[in-house]
């Protein structure tokens, strides 16, 4: 079944940081959506965040699913690179990171690639699901059996172990999953996963309008500390 695609995104600095380091991408006709999220403390995360949404943007996009997430994959190794370059040539060796989740659909399977904590939710009927799992250690531990899942969703930690621009290999997690024309998914940076319940995530996801959805996570967030940028994509499928 072919779908048409509709997403709205929304991204603020929040009330506690200076500057804006996240950046979306929405390219609903494309099948393509993003959220970077530039490593905090480190130089210049606004410069890596934008180079992962300018990457993406870039891509044509015209072939099948998996030529479009192999197209996604090339560009986000590519950018990996020049964040690496440009940080030993121009920042005296400091890091210059960014964490990314990308979504890829094609008529009723999505594909999802990511790096770092943000992340993609589904929404189905009343049921939210967490599609992605955090690169951080408390989610490297459960991976392994060393702590139980009440361990790891009791731990609290802004300690990514993976990101574009980390290391000098990137290793993105990949994952595929069903689309139904009656889900609503959710690409987000922490900023907004740590402020909100999962409640509120989902009592604000049920809307009509992507607008409205995502105009109210946001507002939701800057009603309480917004200790962090929030950045999020909300899209919705229909059939044609």
């Amino acid at each position: 079944m072919e779908l048409r695609w509709q997403s709205a995104e929304e991204t603020h600095r929040g009330k506690r940081r200076k500057n804006n380091e996240d950046a979306v991408l929405s390219r609903p006709e494309a099948g393509l959506w993003a959220v970077a999220d530039g490593m905090g403390g480190h130089h210049a995360g606004d410069v890596a965040s934008s180079a992962i949404a300018d990457a993406l943007n870039s891509l044509p996009l015209n072939g099948s699913l998996a030529e479009a997430v192999d197209a996604v994959e090339d560009a986000l190794l590519m950018v990996n690179n020049q964040l690496r370059l440009h940080a030993r040539t121009e920042c005296l060796g400091s890091t210059i990171g960014s964490t990314v989740v990308a979504m890829v659909s094609r008529g009723r399977v999505g594909v999802v690639l990511w790096a770092g904590d943000s992340r993609l939710y589904r929404l189905r009927g009343s049921r939210l699901e967490q599609i992605t799992r955090d690169h951080n250690p408390i989610s490297d531990l459960l991976d392994s059996g060393a702590v139980t899942e009440a361990d790891a969703v009791a731990a609290d930690t802004n300690i990514i172990t993976r990101a574009v621009g980390g290391q000098p290999e990137l290793y993105l997690d990949v994952a595929i999953f069903d689309v139904d024309p009656r889900d609503t998914f959710l690409l987000c940076s922490d900023g907004l996963y740590r402020e909100l319940e999962r409640g509120e995530l989902v009592d604000e996801m049920r809307a009509d309008g992507l607008e409205e959805i995502a105009q109210a996570l946001l507002e939701r967030c800057l009603a309480g500390a917004a200790r962090d940028n929030v950045s999020l994509v909300i899209a919705r499928p229909e059939p044609r």
